[in-house]
């Protein structure tokens, strides 16, 4: 059979994307940025945490779909028969996030964690619907709150034409596994843009020394929001020229953060406004058309759907020793969002719409210059 135009195209699209995947992706840490003082974990990602699986659809499709969903799955059994403590905090509330309400009310995660782009939030709702609702042991359930949080990725893809489908979201869940986690261009992240430059998915994560727990905290961010960036302290958006009030940066930031320490739904709440303070340290200010969520769970304790018993009882940290995963949580989500940056690489998208990458290597030489890199 003779190609077509069309198909020659494709493979042109297809050749182009390898060679920019096959690119080696550097983290800040390989050029010596650091942040903060406290460890990471062995893969410096939200899987850290034990048990903690991730889940991502890609779409890039033709010139205009730029999009896709990330799934987060605290545990690996019946999220709904056994929940996890849970709480949201809401930074900035000019976003779409479902499932907000009955968190707050009960202090309890039943589903996957769900992100994806504004305009997909439905269609990602009736996919954990289905998909919980089909486990075994949840015959009987008439009632379940699907927790799904979103960014406005409008600029690079048709957000419009909807391209998220059901099928996608539950492919994103059902291919959800520990190990490392993919950053930059991928699932929610896909058409994203952060302090003017590409934005994506990040990860990172930190494990306190014993001394303090030995917990693990880990977080995942998807960056699409404006501000003046910061990297470890340095103002780096002011030395490239690019920022918020100079240029038109806008836009949201969902934050995940899990964690095995055994947090109840009120401390979780306050660990929860500690990834905002690692937002700041980034330079993002929650500008007024921002939707800055943080999703914080512990998976330190299973709440049971139907218990024998009156009482739930579980062995909680006190309030004194909270403060270093307050520490642990403001570290990694920082990181995260440099991480997500760091991944990303430049994108064309909708009607020609075009994001350049962060200019990596001119950002490290800035940073060494501060004596913040190698």
């Amino acid at each position: 059979m003779k190609p077509t135009r069309r198909h020659l195209l494709t493979v042109l699209l297809l050749l182009a994307g390898y060679t920019l995947f096959a690119q080696p992706m550097k983290r800040p840490r390989e050029y010596g940025i650091r942040f903060g003082v406290l460890p990471t974990g062995s893969l410096n990602a939200i899987t850290d945490v034990p048990g903690v699986r991730v889940g991502q659809v890609t779409l890039q499709e033709g010139q205009s779909v730029r999009t896709g969903v990330t799934a987060i799955l605290p545990h690996e059994g019946n999220l709904f028969q056994d929940k996890c403590p849970a709480a949201i905090y809401i930074g900035n509330g000019f976003g779409k996030l479902t499932g907000y309400s009955q968190v707050e009310e009960l202090g309890t995660l039943e589903t996957p964690i769900v992100l994806t782009n504004t305009l997909g939030v439905p269609t990602a709702a009736d996919a954990v619907i289905d998909y919980t609702l089909a486990q075994p042991g949840n015959e009987s359930v008439r009632s379940l709150n699907p927790v799904v949080g979103e960014t406005n990725d409008g600029g690079l893809n048709d957000i419009r034409s909807r391209p998220v489908t059901k099928r996608h979201v539950l492919d994103a869940i059902r291919q959800a596994k520990t190990g490392a986690v993919e950053e930059g261009n991928v699932g929610a992240g896909t058409g994203t843009v952060c302090f003017g430059f590409k934005g994506g998915i990040g990860t990172a994560s930190r494990k306190l020394p014993a001394s303090l727990g030995g917990y693990t905290v880990g977080v995942l961010v998807q960056t699409n929001f404006g501000g003046v960036l910061q990297i470890a302290g340095v103002p780096v958006g002011v030395e490239l020229g690019k920022f918020s009030f100079k240029e038109k940066l806008d836009g949201s930031c969902m934050m995940v953060v899990l964690t095995d320490a055994p947090l109840d739904a009120r401390n979780l709440k306050r660990l929860a406004k500690r990834a905002f303070m690692g937002l700041a340290r980034t330079g993002g200010m929650a500008s007024n058309g921002s939707g800055d969520y943080v999703i914080a769970v512990s998976t330190a304790n299973r709440i049971p759907n139907v218990s024998k018993t009156s009482l739930d009882v579980m062995k909680l940290l006190r309030n004194d020793d909270v403060s270093p995963c307050f520490l642990a949580a403001i570290e990694a989500t920082e990181e995260a969002i440099i991480n997500s940056l760091f991944a990303a690489r430049t994108m064309t998208g909708h009607q020609g719409s075009r994001i350049e990458q962060l200019p990596v290597e001119r950002v490290v030489e800035i940073m060494r210059k501060a004596g913040q890199a190698k």
